[in-house]
């Protein structure tokens, strides 16, 4: 079993950056695949970013394409989301995800049915 604790969200104007951070318990991170996914106030969860178990494939959603980043280290059981040129659009509250179900480490995972542990979320807000 993982815990996940996400940091880094806050306040921010639109055309800004910010690095959300999740930090996994235990010691078997690199058996996780990883992803990223967001609810805005009045919608459902949307798949943001996801990263494979050995880092070396991402995957992004067409909202993310361009603009925002994922990356893992390993030994710090740290999953991380690099956002640049930010819009009032991608307010919302950012949950990190894991999965122990994909057993390939360069497959991703882009559906919240292959997760099987969640943080509790980090609010985002993008003023205009």
């Amino acid at each position: 079993q993982v815990q996940l604790v996400e940091s880094g969200g806050g306040l921010v104007q639109a055309g800004g950056s910010l690095r959300l951070s999740c930090a996994a318990s235990g010691r078997t991170f690199s058996r996780y695949a990883m992803g990223w996914f967001r609810q805005a106030p009045g919608k459902e969860r949307e798949f943001v970013a996801a990263v494979s178990r050995s880092g070396s494939n991402t995957y992004y959603a067409e909202s993310a394409k361009g603009r925002f980043t994922i990356s893992r280290d390993n030994a710090k059981n740290t999953v991380y989301l690099q956002m640049n040129s930010l819009k009032p659009e991608d307010t919302a509250v950012y949950y990190c995800a894991a999965t122990n179900t994909i057993v390939n480490t360069i497959v991703v995972g882009t559906t919240e049915d292959e997760y099987n542990y969640w943080g509790q979320g980090t609010q985002v807000t993008v003023s205009s």
